[in-house]
């Protein structure tokens, strides 16, 4: 059954060390996610998350830009990162999602660990279900890899990215009216 993401109530943020000291915190205000979700059996649930590079958001505007810049993310060349759900595997609302992630053409497994609640019925007489997850990954496997050494040696930006997800789906009504949708977020 064809789920639609909840915008307001969907993130998705990193973390990043910046120069050993301290962390820098981010998310992207632009993405879609297309969940197919099976009730029954949530191993036998599929997914494609697509994250529009050029939206991330740190809350400094010259990050950003440099973020978005050939540097790191080059959202002109490569405006969209993706992650297709390969496996689900769990029980009991703790699950471990694994994926290929793509950014810049360049596309590595990554697993998630996931907390599942729901499905439950809303005040309107929705079906929602929601999603806890997080992760990591190495920058530099997906060709991020600028950098400036400090004059104390360490570096400007750390490798390790860790990631927090939380999305909340809701069940579509009639399949008639949403077949081939995916809901569209924007901050």
């Amino acid at each position: 059954m064809t789920w639609t993401t909840d915008p307001q109530h969907t993130n998705f943020e990193f973390a990043v060390r910046h120069m050993v000291v301290s962390t820098v915190r981010g998310h992207f205000d632009e993405f879609t996610i297309a969940a197919d979700i099976d009730e029954a059996d949530l191993t036998l649930s599929t997914g494609t998350v697509t994250v529009k590079t050029g939206s991330v958001s740190t809350r400094e505007a010259q990050r950003d830009t440099h973020l978005s810049s050939p540097d790191f993310f080059d959202a002109e060349k490569y405006p969209e990162m993706t992650y297709v759900v390969t496996k689900v595997a769990g029980t009991g609302g703790q699950y471990t999602i694994t994926g290929d992630l793509t950014i810049k053409d360049v596309t590595h497994p990554l697993a998630l660990d996931a907390e599942i609640t729901g499905p439950l019925a809303d005040p309107w007489g929705n079906t929602r279900l929601g999603l806890s997850a997080t992760g990591k990954l190495s920058r530099k496997e997906f060709g991020l890899t600028w950098n400036v050494v400090t004059e104390a040696g360490g570096v400007l930006v750390g490798d390790e990215v860790k990631l927090s997800i939380d999305a909340e789906f809701v069940k579509a009504q009639a399949p008639a009216e949403t077949e081939g949708a995916a809901a569209t977020a924007t901050a």
